[in-house]
């Protein structure tokens, strides 16, 4: 029996074929680094769940930002967890909080970085949840003035993005209403354009302080069994003007990244979330895998799925590993 002509191993070869012929190219340009930031001086608090992870001050959030940027990562995307919690979530929308002040320190040492303001009142409010709660539940309307508010407050800071992830129906037109009132038609707007009620969030609720107080999100986030729901908030984004739109979690969802990049010609964002890093990094830590390997493998994976962005904690790693 004669061996077959085709003979697809050819070009696995050698290292140097397999780099030319490589579909899918993973750089640091693809990522964007969350951060965590809180009041005080030299504050670098671990996140136990997260490991390499940490709540910084603004001191410690400009030295992350210059060292992502000598990477050549170009973005990071700020959380704030605020000196004070209330039922507004006022520190949101205060042109002195911590994210504010984040943004605004970051782009005087660095303005070339791309500076994204997450826009979400979880973190913010005393009862944990993304919007403002009225006899028990979230008043989806009521929230979007709040959301207008906070998204012309970044762009006051210097924010290059504001970046909606409450979910709420709405809230890319209300925010980029405000702020082409406000004069800031130039800040674009990164919508969680679809963003599911998953498990795997709960290390950022460490990170962030933001666990809901009572009840789950599962009334505004997507039904993690749905697909189709997912192009239909990827249409309503779309209309109501989002420059670039998001998915999140990544990893469960691949097969939605997929969709929306077939649906759309707006940049797309995926969101490597902290369960999936944690995951990596606690089975890193039992020598149950090559974390290198594996980290690098799952964000091509996430890239080859359509993303043209990834959000990921392990952005800074993984830039030293493709250098």
């Amino acid at each position: 029996m004669s061996f077959p002509v085709i003979r697809p191993r050819r070009l696995r070869a050698t290292p140097t074929l397999r780099e030319m012929v490589r579909e899918t190219q993973l750089t640091p340009q693809d990522f964007i680094y969350p951060m965590f930031a809180v009041h005080g001086e030299a504050v670098r608090r671990p996140v136990q769940s997260m490991p390499g992870v940490y709540q910084l001050s603004v001191d410690q959030l400009v030295y992350e930002a210059l060292e992502c940027h000598a990477l050549g990562i170009p973005a990071v995307i700020l959380f704030g967890v605020p000196a004070h919690k209330d039922a507004l979530g006022s520190e949101n929308f205060s042109d002195d909080g911590i994210v504010h002040q984040s943004v605004r320190a970051i782009k005087a040492a660095l303005p070339q970085m791309i500076v994204i303001a997450d826009l979400c009142m979880c973190e913010y409010t005393d009862h944990g949840h993304c919007g403002v709660v009225r006899d028990g539940q979230i008043d989806n309307d009521a929230t979007l003035e709040i959301l207008g508010r906070a998204a012309v407050s970044y762009a006051r800071a210097g924010a290059d993005i504001v970046a909606p992830s409450g979910m709420m129906d709405g809230m890319v037109a209300a925010i980029r209403r405000a702020l082409d009132e406000a004069n800031f038609l130039n800040v674009s707007i990164l919508s969680y354009a679809i963003k599911y009620a998953s498990a795997f969030y709960g290390p950022f609720r460490e990170a962030a302080e933001g666990a809901p107080k009572f009840g789950d999100r599962k009334t505004h986030q997507m039904d993690p069994a749905n697909a189709r729901e997912a192009l239909r908030e990827l249409e309503l984004d779309i209309e109501e003007g989002a420059d670039m739109v998001m998915v999140k979690p990544a990893l469960p969802y691949l097969d939605i990244v997929h969709r929306v990049r077939q649906a759309t010609h707006l940049p797309v964002a995926a969101y490597n979330v902290s369960g999936e890093y944690a995951m990596v990094k606690a089975a890193a830590a039992n020598a149950w895998l090559d974390e290198r390997a594996v980290v690098l493998e799952v964000l091509t994976s996430i890239k080859r799925a359509g993303a043209d962005l990834i959000l990921t904690y392990h952005a800074k790693d993984a830039a030293r590993w493709l250098a």
